[in-house]
């Protein structure tokens, strides 16, 4: 799948891996969760409103479209969150149930 984000000729920076919902995904050191997410095809969240998925908005940390969590339940804004190898990222807030979801 191709991803949101599109990198254009990275060469120089090394590349880190993490895992994203049980999923591998490669990343380059200095990106944070969000660009590795939507670079990799991926998407940062469920809509709490709907079936839709959400993949951030203003890009700046303002806005509060981009939290994920740790799988130790440690909210992050994945905007301005930089991805590291071994990081074990969640989508969807643990343990949480939405009241539009079946």
């Amino acid at each position: 799948m191709s991803g949101r984000f599109v990198r254009l000729g990275e060469t120089d920076r090394p590349p880190v891996t993490l895992h994203v919902d049980g999923q591998s995904v490669t990343a380059l050191e200095g990106d944070t969760l969000m660009v590795a997410l939507l670079s990799s095809g991926g998407t940062l969240r469920q809509s709490e409103f709907g079936d839709g998925r959400r993949a951030g908005f203003c890009l700046m940390g303002a806005c509060q479209d981009c939290w994920v969590w740790t799988e130790g339940g440690d909210r992050l804004r994945a905007c301005s969150t930089l991805a590291a190898a071994g990081q074990r990222i969640l989508t969807s807030q643990p343990e949480a149930t939405w009241p539009n979801h079946a």
